[in-house]
């Protein structure tokens, strides 16, 4: 099996950072695209920012310029850096990556418990 556990969430104010972080375990052989996605309360899971094995990052249009994706292959990690954080961040964040586990078998995408994100003053 495959596990990705989120770890970085909590409560921080409007203009503050948090850094969120996800490690991927189990059965693994490569993992392609990683990504963080978010579900406010009340409303659908939305893409928040992806990265692909080479490094290739795509934001949604509201995070651009504040948060920023990197991964790390070697520890089959992925990370969220957000800045200048708004009330409307407010939601938990998953982490997605999709994941062969062996050669030549179909990759599948496999999601983080979540953890939760809070802007506030």
């Amino acid at each position: 099996q495959v596990q990705l556990v989120e770890t970085g969430g909590g409560l921080v104010q409007p203009g503050g950072s948090l850094r969120l972080s996800c490690a991927a375990s189990g059965s693994i052989f490569s993992i392609g695209v990683m990504g963080w996605y978010r579900q406010a309360p009340g409303k659908e899971r939305e893409l928040v920012a992806t990265i692909t094995s080479s490094g290739n990052t795509n934001y949604a249009d509201s995070v651009k310029g504040r948060f920023t994706i990197s991964r790390d292959d070697a520890k089959n990690a992925v990370s969220l850096q957000m800045n200048s954080l708004k009330p409307e961040d407010t939601a938990i964040y998953y982490c997605n990556a999709n994941v062969r586990r062996r050669p030549l078998f179909p990759a599948y995408d496999y999601w983080g418990q979540g953890t939760q994100v809070t802007v506030s003053s």
